[in-house]
């Protein structure tokens, strides 16, 4: 089996709207079905070799498709991507803060939707497809895509600063801090901060905070040799090994340990620690 993960460093110019780059190829594997789970942002996947072939979205009413690039909005159950035994391609994980700048919607719009990136990018969608394929190599792979998108972004539009605060403290907290203590930061009512967070992300608040103590819960596992849920639980701010175990299956229908055996290994599950989500 050929398996490569190249970890790319956004440009500068893109800080705040990308959080990484990461390309991946993979051959000689058994056909299959990969989980794309829920992370704390959005997901964009350049498929270098056959169009994307999701049988299940985040959304059960949406139906199945493929993709010559899909832009996958913020969500809290699993999409599911058969492959051949084979795979190659970009995947860019998007801060929902920089939905506006980068995409021209609010991410709220994309909730738990995977969508064709032309029809959302239009013609600039098109564009970094093509120069992404016709690159040559990892590196000028990253440098188109990132050419497309530094001149895509927009000059303004970022959310207000009290949804934009209540993000980063969701993130920095690991999902800890309860929503009230974050509306009384920021200054606003739950109810108020309820209604803005979602439309500005596609998330509530409290499925935000779900999200990024999973994520980080998440990378914990995968790069444990012995996996300990019950100290993972303690460290992850769940409330027991079955409170983890609960919510790993709601996020991603296996057990923990199913997960590890099932999942490891493939492009999402081996970003960095510090990946989707820290830089915001």
């Amino acid at each position: 089996m050929t398996s490569e993960f190249v970890v790319h460093q956004p440009h500068a110019a893109l800080r705040g709207l990308v959080a990484d780059v990461v390309g991946y190829r993979q051959e000689g594997l058994a056909p299959g079905t990969h989980r794309g789970l829920p992370s704390p942002t959005l997901t964009l996947v350049v498929p270098l070799d056959e169009p994307l072939d999701v049988a299940a979205h985040p959304d059960p009413a949406q139906a199945p498709g493929r993709y010559d690039a899909l832009l996958g909005g913020l969500h809290t159950t699993p999409a599911l991507i058969r492959h051949p035994g084979r795979q190659t391609g970009l995947q860019l994980s998007l801060s929902p803060l920089g939905a506006r700048r980068l995409l021209g919607v609010p991410a709220g719009e994309l909730a738990a939707l995977d969508v064709e990136l032309a029809d959302v990018l239009g013609a600039v969608g098109t564009e970094l497809v093509d120069r992404v394929r016709a690159a040559d190599g990892w590196p000028a792979r990253f440098a188109a895509a990132e050419d497309v998108l530094r001149r895509a972004a927009g000059p303004a539009g970022d959310p207000a600063p009290e949804v934009a605060e209540a993000w980063r403290l969701t993130l920095a907290g690991g999902g800890r801090v309860r929503v009230g203590e974050i509306a009384r930061r920021v200054g606003w009512s739950e109810r108020h901060l309820t209604i803005r967070f979602r439309a500005e992300t596609g998330l509530a608040p409290k499925e935000a905070a779900r999200v990024a103590r999973f994520d980080r819960a998440r990378r914990a596992l995968a790069v444990r040799s012995r996996p300990d849920l019950t100290g993972l639980a303690a460290t992850g701010g769940y409330a027991d090994q079955s409170h983890l175990t609960r919510e790993w299956r709601a996020f991603t229908g296996l057990s923990p340990l199913r997960w590890l055996a099932a999942e490891f290994g493939f492009v999402q599950d081996r970003v960095p620690a510090a990946g989707p989500g820290s830089a915001a």
